[in-house]
């Protein structure tokens, strides 16, 4: 017996993203979730500062870069009051990007009762895994409040991207089923580091509610030999538009097929845009290896903007007005094969709305590559990106 698709959900180009996705990377999403987006650190910190102080059961913090300075000792203060008043704090930190942190603050979280872990802690001698890091960053609060996106917990991230000294990120703060997929990500990494996955006095395992609209899918990437699900995702994204693409990334050094996705999304008439580092870019050598992938780019009509004001750290795609695919990971060879990421795929027009105004706002703030100018760059410039081409797939 052969049953038809319904007309309405075969036309409906939302479903057809969400179905696509969901078939591509098995992954299924869920609904009724409620995101808030927090534009740099002027929003960031006080956001997930509020949620460690409003905690009374479990925190568990994930991330990439915990640095020595203000807003590391403000985090350091709150997590151990939290502890300190019962609450279950767990803190996991990359061995590689959380390094320069203050042993003090260690000490002092240790002391209130939270527990510290490394993710692949550098003196032990695994060369399988030392170029593989965890470059995740979730905060989850009492199983209710997930907290996702670029930020680092560093002073480089105070303020309102006003000038070089304050980045430019964003950071998410949802509710919802996708919470789920947050600490799952959590977990994940976590139980590399000991026996103990959950533990049933702090862990309940809640339903959980519907208080928004997101249709939310979260994307898991591990650091693995072979295609990750972040690579299949982005592939897939470019296969899929039809209108639109805009990309925001702080390390964009592509491989040659998503580059081939995105020169052939611009072919057949989509819009793209690319929203990079500018002068500040806080790693040149990686910005070197993306400039010597413009001319291919610029050549198929993809627009390329370089962000001024201050270092660019944000990690969003929209898509045709109605998805966004947020989170942790670059388009780089980091993201895609080298380390753990986490990434959430929304289906939300009110969202992507908002990300697309703030990356107008952006684009204010910002310079055009324009592609007859990029044809006549320096020779320095050209032998420099011939430089950094044979070590890029490590960036």
């Amino acid at each position: 017996m052969t049953v038809a698709r319904d007309d309405d959900a075969a036309d409906d180009p939302a479903d057809h993203l969400r179905r696509t996705i969901e078939g591509v990377i098995g992954v299924p999403a869920t609904e009724g979730n409620r995101i808030d987006v927090l534009r740099n650190g002027d929003e960031i910190f006080p956001a997930m500062l509020e949620a460690i102080g409003k905690a009374r059961r479990t925190i568990d913090l994930l991330t990439f870069v915990y640095w020595d300075g203000q807003i590391g000792r403000e985090f350091a203060h709150a997590l151990a009051d939290r502890a300190q008043a019962g609450a279950r704090v767990r803190v996991l930190l990359d061995a590689w990007g959380a390094r320069p942190i203050d042993k003090s603050m260690v000490d002092m979280m240790e002391d209130a009762g939270a527990t510290i872990r490394w993710f692949r802690p550098l003196h032990r001698f695994r060369p399988g895994q030392l170029n593989h890091r965890t470059h995740r960053k979730v905060m989850i609060v009492d199983e209710a409040v997930g907290f996702t996106g670029g930020v680092g917990i560093a002073d480089e991230w105070l303020g309102d991207a006003r000038n070089e000294r304050e980045w430019r990120d964003t950071h998410f703060r949802l509710q919802g089923p996708a919470v789920d997929g947050l600490r799952a990500a959590f977990l994940e990494d976590w139980a590399e580091t000991g026996p103990e996955l959950f533990d049933e006095r702090f862990d309940l395992f809640p339903d959980q509610p519907k208080p928004g609209s997101s249709t939310v899918q979260c994307v898991r990437s591990a650091s693995e030999i072979g295609t990750s699900d972040i690579l299949t995702l982005f592939r897939t994204l470019c296969q899929l538009a039809q209108h639109r693409i805009r990309i925001a990334t702080a390390y964009f050094v592509p491989n040659d097929e998503i580059v081939d996705r995105l020169t052939l999304a611009a072919q057949r008439g989509v819009e793209v845009d690319l929203l990079l580092p500018g002068p500040h870019a806080d790693k040149r050598f990686v910005q070197l290896a993306a400039e010597a992938g413009y001319p291919a780019l610029l050549e198929a009509g993809v627009r390329i903007w370089t962000f001024q004001p201050s270092m660019l750290h944000a990690k969003i795609m929209t898509v045709d007005g109605m998805l966004a695919n947020i989170g942790s990971a670059n388009l780089n060879a980091r993201s895609t094969h080298l380390d753990e990421e986490i990434n959430v795929v929304a289906i939300d027009r009110t969202l992507v709305r908002i990300l697309d105004g703030h990356f107008d706002e952006d684009l204010g703030r910002s310079s055009r590559i324009e592609p007859q100018q990029w044809k006549h760059r320096s020779v320095v410039q050209r032998v420099a990106e011939t430089a950094v081409a044979p070590i890029k797939r490590f960036f």
